[in-house]
């Protein structure tokens, strides 16, 4: 566990690299490959940056991505997977790498689409861009697997270097090219990229990535998040965005602004449906805590339901993943 946390803080780590270290790290893992060490080493602001500038580099032969992080890390899974056994590598992999795999994946993925769409102006670009992220060693971001293999020998060593101090880089031949790490990073408790004021991950050039709970928002969109109103959630046409809408605004707000009726209630609680123009219906039981808070009042709780809740009662129990006809509370709390 001491691994994978350590590893955890690598991938969100912000901050300005220790661009020595990085660069000893480069040099050690292209020793470690039986390649000289490359002649140049370039650093840019970002990952878009470093696109931008190996796309303008001379002289710098091909990649050695494969030399230096693909066929060492294939070596090392499967000199892992010859000691350790089926079993015993997948216990190991469970325990470590697979922690970290779905964020750092999914950030990558983010951020290759954020390069991609600010980069290929014109369509036909899009693939030269793919083709030079495919060139790319993540660094940070490739913490799941190092995390794997942290205290199981020194093969990757250069390579967990890197990344402990750097963000993504190009290795070719003769020069190497170095992403600074993000300044920023903002994730919600599923560790999906999330922030309603600004970017949610953001580099010190400008490159950023805008998202509400996971979910790509353009900047100008979360610019009117403060001024909205019903009217405003109403007319937005996009039914993803305007789902981001309810949830800043909030449900309860919304019904309450909106004038909007109640469809049922019961024993349980009150059920509210909102009614979206190309969208599933968004449905809401209102329940009342039975027990007072301190100063003697009841909170008031919101629970979103499956669209086809016909009762609160109904609603209320699949918050319990049961039936209504079953849902009997002999006490509540």
């Amino acid at each position: 566990m001491q691994y994978v946390n350590a590893w955890r803080a690598v991938a969100a780590a912000t901050g300005g690299a220790d661009r020595g270290a990085a660069e000893d790290g480069v040099r050690l893992a292209y020793r470690s490959a039986g390649l000289a060490e490359p002649e140049r080493i370039i650093w840019a602001d970002s990952p878009r940056a470093a696109v931008e500038v190996v796309e303008k580099l001379v002289d710098a032969g091909c990649s050695v991505r494969e030399d230096v992080r693909t066929r060492p890390w294939a070596e090392e899974r499967r000199r892992m997977y010859d000691e350790l056994g089926p079993a015993g590598w997948s216990a190991l992999w469970s325990a470590t790498g697979a922690q970290l795999w779905e964020t750092t994946a999914a950030l990558a993925d983010r951020i290759r689409a954020g390069v991609v769409a600010e980069l290929a102006v014109r369509p036909e670009d899009e693939s030269a861009v793919r083709l030079l992220l495919l060139d790319a060693v993540l660094g940070q971001h490739d913490a799941a697997w190092l995390a794997a293999f942290d205290g199981r020998g020194d093969r990757l060593t250069g390579l967990a270097e890197v990344a402990r101090n750097a963000g993504w880089w190009w290795p070719y031949e003769r020069a190497v090219v170095i992403s600074e790490r993000p300044v920023a990073l903002h994730r919600d408790e599923a560790g999906r990229l999330d922030r309603g004021d600004g970017p949610a991950l953001a580099y010190g050039d400008g490159f950023a990535l805008h998202a509400w709970r996971g979910m790509p928002v353009p900047a100008e969109f979360l610019d009117g998040l403060a001024s909205l109103t019903p009217d405003r959630i109403r007319a937005e046409e996009n039914a993803e965005l305007r789902r981001v809408m309810l949830e800043y605004y909030g449900y309860d707000r919304y019904l309450t602004e909106s004038g909007a009726e109640p469809v049922h209630r019961d024993e349980t609680g009150i059920l509210w449906r909102i009614a979206l123009d190309g969208d599933e219906d968004v449905v809401m039981v209102e329940v009342v805590n039975s027990t007072p808070e301190p100063d003697g009042t009841s909170r008031t709780y919101w629970l979103r339901v499956p669209p086809r809740t016909r009762t609160a009662k109904e609603g209320v129990a699949w918050t319990f993943g049961l039936d209504g006809d079953v849902y009997a509370p002999v006490r509540q709390t």
